[in-house]
């Protein structure tokens, strides 16, 4: 024990997990940190009864869309407010939405744009991934390093979707300043002209009903499209994560450029593990 006086907080009576043991005790908090783990730990400003509970450290949802534009332009349902209150509800304290840069606009301006739509509404901790759309010699010569330098450490790219994708120089371009920068490269993979092929021939065919949209991309649209990003990742030697994997094949190409010593991490959603195209058909 020591003198430096009441703890801010006690969360009392918890169930507390380390790495080699599950025990009760008594948890004190002092200028946000924990200091304290015990019993009788002395007096507190504030003392939180966990009635034999687990205590568990915020999660950080490091995957969210709030209050950002679809390739579309279609607005996200969530602002700052219903997102973080929903990811308090889920134990998450801390989420990292997307910036997304438009065509045209500076990366810098976008920051500030959604730094001002959470101002006085988000409810927990949060920082930015930068989508970069629009890799000028301004972008990604001076903001996006000057981004990264500040602190925002993860860039994602688009290798489909008008307005977003971008092609393989400009990722390239993109990947060897995230790589100069210490920052990770998040890739959403899909071939766009495979995409806009199906779309086109299913059209034609008057096959527009809800399972057409699986049936116009693929699985080797995917696949194909997360080889190549792998591949670019390879020669800049940048680490890099593939959201939303949504099938074995994308996996698998994962694995065997994991094999081979890219610096890739692999992410997926639980609708890509409980859903097939066969829940479609009825």
């Amino acid at each position: 024990m020591n003198d430096a006086g009441p703890l801010d907080l006690v969360v009392a009576n918890g169930v507390v997990a380390t790495a080699s043991d599950v025990f009760r005790c008594d948890i004190g908090v002092r200028g946000g940190r924990i200091v304290r783990l015990g019993h009788d730990l002395g007096p507190a400003r504030r003392v939180i009864d966990a009635r034999g509970r687990y205590v568990l450290p915020g999660g950080i949802d490091s995957h969210v869309h709030i209050a950002q534009p679809s390739g579309e332009g279609i607005e996200m349902a969530d602002d700052f407010e219903s997102g973080t209150r929903s990811a308090l509800f889920g134990g998450n304290t801390t989420v990292m939405p997307f910036c997304l840069q438009q065509k045209g606009r500076p990366l810098r301006a976008a920051l500030d744009a959604y730094h001002a739509l959470a101002e006085g509404k988000c409810l927990t901790d949060f920082s930015f991934h930068l989508i970069v759309s629009d890799p000028t010699d301004a972008a990604l010569g001076q903001e996006l390093p000057a981004l990264i330098a500040a602190g925002y450490t993860s860039v994602k790219v688009f290798m489909t979707y008008e307005g977003l994708r971008l092609n393989d120089a400009e990722i390239l371009a993109t990947m060897d300043v995230a790589r100069r920068g210490g920052a990770t490269v998040m890739v959403h993979c899909e071939n766009e002209d495979v995409i806009r092929f199906m779309v086109a021939r299913s059209e034609r065919a008057g096959d527009v009903a809800p399972r057409a949209h699986a049936a116009t991309r693929p699985v080797a649209a995917e696949r194909e499209a997360t080889h190549r990003a792998l591949s670019l990742a390879e020669v800049v030697d940048v680490p890099i994560v593939i959201v939303h994997i949504s099938n074995g094949a994308a996996r698998d190409e994962v694995a065997r450029a994991r094999a081979r010593g890219v610096k890739v991490v692999g992410e997926t959603c639980p609708q890509y593990l409980t859903l097939t195209a066969r829940d479609l058909d009825g």
